[in-house]
């Protein structure tokens, strides 16, 4: 007889454990979308602060020599367009982020390198105003008051502050704060409603707040012996012999606190009122763009490749005739590169001369080679991509109702 099978009883878990896998089924969802969504804001934020750098740091250099001015600079602008790339979503908060951003380190290079007697308060309070000023022309932020004008202020002059640490110290975050009410005063004015303007009155805090922010201004002015005209009144011979001599330290601040920001808020949203509908061509422009990447990627390669095969042609022909080339004695694959680059684009290049007429041939047959490569293989690319470029073409139209 065969023995009896015995079947194994399979033991039931503990409610206990059914409920702790539960919560932790639960809870990895909303783990995984925080750290999906920290992850795509750093990658966001990589990308606009090396753009502006990328783009401030070489301007700031041709500005001025001096390594804290440009560390000034790059850390205004970085702050100002990471903040704004955190603040709103997707390929909008990339596009404002590095625009305003790249605008107010330019800006901050500007006044910090060219100013004479710079400081804080010749440097802060118009870059605050002008990125103020292109947030609103933008319409990356309504202002629609003085309260919306605070809000705003608040953020950029935390940025600017933050911006200006690494430079300035505490120095330079005090110098971004105590220009908040005066910035929000300046915005607010010119943001009320025209048919509102003449009755709109600021509130007390921000009145108080601008009278604290112009008296310490003053009381630095005077304690740094800098009781002089501000840049734009000394500018002005008669006007500036025309004050008297007490006055200048509080001509100075309400100029530097109010008269430039103002200016420097008006232009800015004048201008980014005018860019912005020729910025939406960029914006479309993306659709094509991603679909060319990849042939133009393709032909670019092609392209590389015959220049740096002719390259080593050259620089073989040099090796076993030495006189087929003048001023090839010493030159390097650097310099063969240069050549064969330039040959490409029928130019002289002046290190490197053909004489023989084994280099005038190798000459001519890059040439050939490197027209036909442009005219047929980019003919080819464009005609590949037509039908998907019509297709693009075609639902802007629909979207635009045209």
């Amino acid at each position: 007889m065969r023995p009896a099978r015995v079947t194994k009883i399979r033991r039931r878990p503990a409610p206990c454990y059914d409920f702790a896998r539960a919560v932790f089924q639960i809870a990895r969802r909303p783990v995984r979308a925080s750290l999906a969504g920290l992850s795509g804001m750093a990658r966001r934020s990589s990308h606009v602060a090396v753009s502006v750098g990328v783009v401030v740091v070489p301007f700031a250099y041709a500005v001025t020599g001096a390594h804290d001015d440009v560390l000034l600079a790059a850390g205004c602008g970085v702050a100002v367009g990471v903040g704004l790339c955190l603040r709103m979503p997707g390929s909008i908060g990339r596009s404002a982020g590095f625009l305003v951003g790249t605008a107010a380190g330019m800006a901050a290079a500007l006044l910090a390198g060219l100013v004479p007697g710079n400081g804080i308060g010749y440097v802060v309070p118009p870059v605050a105003a002008l990125a103020v000023g292109l947030i609103d022309g933008l319409g990356a932020s309504r202002l629609r008051g003085y309260r919306d004008a605070a809000v705003e202020a608040a953020a950029m002059s935390s940025l600017l502050a933050l911006g200006m640490l690494p430079a300035l110290g505490v120095a330079g975050v005090a110098g971004g704060l105590v220009v908040l009410p005066t910035t929000a005063l300046v915005a607010g004015a010119f943001t009320a409603h025209p048919a509102g303007r003449r009755f709109a009155r600021p509130p007390l805090p921000l009145a108080l707040g601008c009278a604290a922010a112009v008296a310490s201004v003053v009381l630095v002015l005077a304690r740094e012996g800098r009781g002089g005209p501000p840049p734009v009144i000394a500018s002005l011979p008669f006007a500036a012999g025309s004050l008297p001599a007490g006055s200048l330290p509080a001509v100075g601040a309400s100029v530097t606190l109010f008269l430039v920001p103002a200016a420097a808020f008006l232009a800015a949203r004048a201008a980014s009122v005018w860019l912005q509908p020729r910025l939406r061509v960029y914006r479309q422009l993306a659709e094509y763009l991603s679909v060319m990447w990849i042939p133009i990627g393709g032909f670019a390669i092609g392209y590389l490749a015959i220049i740096v095969v002719f390259a080593g042609f050259g620089g073989m022909l040099a090796r076993f005739s030495p006189g087929a080339f003048t001023g090839a004695a010493d030159a390097g694959i650097g310099e063969w590169i240069a050549f064969s680059f330039f040959r490409a684009l029928a130019r002289d290049y002046p290190g490197i001369v053909p004489v023989s007429s084994g280099a005038w041939l190798l000459v001519g047959v890059q040439a050939v080679l490197t027209v036909g490569w442009a005219l047929v293989v980019f003919a080819a690319v464009m005609s590949s991509v037509q039908p998907r470029l019509e297709r693009i073409a075609r639902r802007t139209l629909r979207s635009n109702g045209e």
